[in-house]
């Protein structure tokens, strides 16, 4: 963990593992393939969060073979008693504030903004626009994933999309005030 004790991006990727076996055992890949569709379909593709292995889970006792071996024989997991204890504290871990770089570099843009030519500032807007859109589409596609599941991921994403497509209309109303300057 971080010193604040919220979770570093690697034990972001263990909750998701802990959080998706907790519900049931799964097959090797269908865990494997559920962590990295439901990471990437929110944080777009990354080495940095995919790097988590199973088999370290495996290794350090969080989860185990209810049959078979491992990957190598797409194994029945299940989640340990360890496992459900290291998930309890992932899950109660405190929560960062938005401190993404990525939210940071987005501000300075906007700071700075009106010093570029007029249509540097039309395709920094686009950029932006085209950053957007590609989030709400991984947003509308998790939606889609998650539909049926219990709980309330459901209703934090129809939130979040609501959110994402403020911000859209926001974007391409400012491409257009941005235009009229």
């Amino acid at each position: 963990m971080f010193a604040d004790n919220t979770l570093t991006p690697r034990e972001a990727v263990r909750l998701c593992t802990l959080g998706t076996i907790a519900a049931g055992p799964l097959h090797y890949s269908q865990l494997a393939s559920s962590v990295r569709l439901f990471i990437t379909r929110l944080s777009g593709p990354s080495l940095d969060l995919l790097g988590s292995s199973i088999e370290l889970l495996r290794y350090e006792g969080l989860v185990e073979p209810v049959n078979g071996e491992g990957m190598e024989d797409d194994a029945l997991l299940q989640i340990t008693p360890a496992g459900a204890e290291a998930f309890h504290d992932l899950m109660t871990a405190p929560l960062r504030p938005a401190s993404d770089l990525s939210k940071l570099i987005t501000a300075l843009k906007f700071r700075f903004l009106h010093l570029l030519p007029a249509a540097i500032q039309a395709e920094q807007i686009d950029l932006l626009i085209d950053t957007q859109e590609t989030g709400l589409n991984r947003l509308a596609d998790l939606r889609k994933a998650v539909n049926g599941e219990p709980g309330y991921m459901g209703d934090w994403l129809d939130e979040e999309i609501a959110r994402a497509e403020d911000r859209l209309a926001w974007l391409e109303n400012l491409r257009v005030r941005a235009g009229q300057a």
